[in-house]
């Protein structure tokens, strides 16, 4: 997948000014890490002790391998963080997180849970060797180097996850609009459910695409699965059986109801020069004349 990774310019830069980040924080955030650096595993087990009351434990870390793989990275993570080296390459190992975090499927509620129990766990594993103002300014630049974090990390998930929305989406979209060979010559469009503009798209473009393909004489929409006609499904409809028409290819508009007959015509919508019908078998029927195809009914 394309995460469209942005440049170290555009990222790093906007992120330290719209956070804050200046020289003096990532100092003091370094002073801080000298400090809390020794007591980073004593750190961790604690951040699983408390991750062993959540109902993330058993989801994510029941395997003691996988566990022990995961303290040893989030103590590289965290040693990278308080070297504070704001490099195309710090900047990536978050987004990556950011990217495992969604393909996993590990809420974001998770995750700033964890960051916020790591941060008070942090903030008091100073063992008291810092006091009053040093303190307060270390705790300052901690605080904005985890929302530097959490913000690279979100954004990448965010942009996983709403990338993954999209391609399901487009799939629902295509495997509603199934078009379909029914005879030579004759393609069929079962169409069920809403039409929206994206839909309305869809269909257009599958039609279209198919009618090139097969080059099929006749088009028949079936929409007696439609659920709602208005003036904009009526007029998505007319539009995509104008241009098929282009194509040279007939249409016919059935299952029309007389609900939905009645609709069109208290909508105003012209359908005077389509043809419709009330049903699949007499839309065939019309088809088979068109082509001056005759069937055996006997």
């Amino acid at each position: 997948m394309d995460t469209d990774h942005l440049t170290e310019e555009q990222t790093s830069e906007s992120l330290q000014n719209l956070l804050m980040i200046d020289n003096k924080v990532i100092e003091n955030v370094r002073k801080y890490g000298e400090i809390v650096e020794p007591h980073l595993e004593k750190f961790i087990d604690e951040f699983y002790d408390w991750m062993r009351g959540t109902p993330y434990h058993a989801a994510f870390f029941a395997d003691p391998n996988r566990m022990e793989r995961t303290k040893k990275q989030q103590i590289s993570y965290w040693r990278e963080f308080f070297k504070c080296d704001l490099s195309e390459q710090y900047l990536h190992s978050r987004r990556s997180l950011g990217e495992l975090h969604a393909h996993i499927g590990l809420p974001l509620t998770a995750y700033f849970a964890g960051m916020d129990v790591s941060l008070s766990l942090l903030l008091e594993a100073h063992g008291g060797n810092i006091k009053g103002k040093e303190l307060l300014d270390c705790t300052h630049a901690v605080t904005r180097m985890v929302h530097f974090d959490s913000t690279i990390v979100t954004e990448m998930y965010s942009k996983i996850v709403s990338q993954r929305i999209a391609d399901q989406s487009n799939s629902l979209l295509a495997m509603s609009t199934p078009v379909t060979s029914l005879w030579d010559g004759i393609l069929l469009l079962p169409i069920f459910g809403i039409i929206d503009s994206a839909r309305a798209q869809e269909i257009m473009q599958s039609s279209l695409t198919m009618i090139s393909k097969t080059s099929a004489e006749v088009f028949i929409f079936d929409i007696s699965g439609v659920s709602v006609v208005d003036t904009a499904v009526a007029n998505h409809l007319v539009k995509v059986i104008r241009a098929s028409e282009l194509m040279g290819c007939s249409c016919i508009l059935s299952g029309l109801s007389p609900a939905i007959a009645q609709t069109i015509v208290e909508l105003g919508i012209d359908v005077s020069n389509i043809n419709t019908t009330s049903n699949l078998r007499n839309a065939m029927k019309d088809a088979f004349d068109t082509l001056g195809i005759k069937l055996d009914e006997g």
